[in-house]
């Protein structure tokens, strides 16, 4: 399911918004300032919703800087009820994938989320706790790791390192924070254990496409 994350200070078009939302299917959280939303920014959402009149000292310029320094692959649509070329332009600048100018039809605004959607996980599809990529086929239920039906034997360490990198695809973590999400906080040890386990997954699906981040830890790109 798809997590979207909505930041619109009018509450009542919030409202309308996060109910279509759901509607659609989508698993969504509103925020109705930045200063709210900006605590959020490195959650693992599928899409961000962002209008760029906040109240507070957080702008959505702010908080769309602060969401793409953690994730740059992050899908954003900004709004704004000020139909001007510089708002368009400065959030694309900054990296929003569309623009939609308020009073916008919330319906053009759901087809905007499933096409930007669409376009931004193109290479992945969940359906009934199973995710296909590269290639492989994640059973979730079950556990199961499979490339063109063939079972790949990862061990249960293994399996909850592809795990991690997958929920939190495109997002760099250093060594101590895999050990800290794989091996638990009470694990004392060297933090290069997670080298040998990465590079033993790396053997086991050379399709994964995790990224060393030299002197910091990895990051899966699908």
């Amino acid at each position: 399911m798809y997590k979207v994350y909505l930041v619109e200070d009018e509450k009542n078009l919030a409202s309308l918004v996060e109910k279509y939302l759901i509607n659609e299917g989508y698993e969504t959280l509103v925020f109705n300032n930045g200063e709210d939303a900006i605590k959020h920014y490195d959650d693992n959402a599928s899409l961000w919703i962002l209008d760029i009149m906040l109240p507070g000292i957080v702008s959505g310029y702010d908080l769309l800087k602060k969401i793409k320094e953690a994730n740059p692959d992050m899908p954003i649509i900004f709004t704004s009820a000020r139909d001007q070329d510089i708002d368009r332009v400065m959030g694309l600048e900054l990296g929003s994938d569309d623009y939609v100018s308020k009073p916008y039809s919330i319906r053009e605004l759901m087809l905007r989320v499933k096409n930007l959607l669409a376009r931004s996980y193109k290479n992945t599809s969940l359906n009934n706790n199973i995710l296909e990529f590269n290639g492989y086929k994640i059973d979730f239920d079950k556990r199961i790791v499979t490339e063109n039906e063939n079972a790949i034997p990862l061990t249960s360490k293994e399996y909850d390192l592809l795990l991690f990198l997958v929920e939190n695809k495109s997002k760099a973590f250093s060594r101590e924070q895999i050990l800290d999400n794989v091996w638990g906080s009470d694990y004392f040890g060297s933090d290069r254990v997670v080298d040998d386990l990465m590079r033993r997954l790396r053997q086991k699906m050379p399709n994964l496409n995790v990224e060393t981040i030299y002197g910091y830890g990895y990051r899966l790109t699908i």
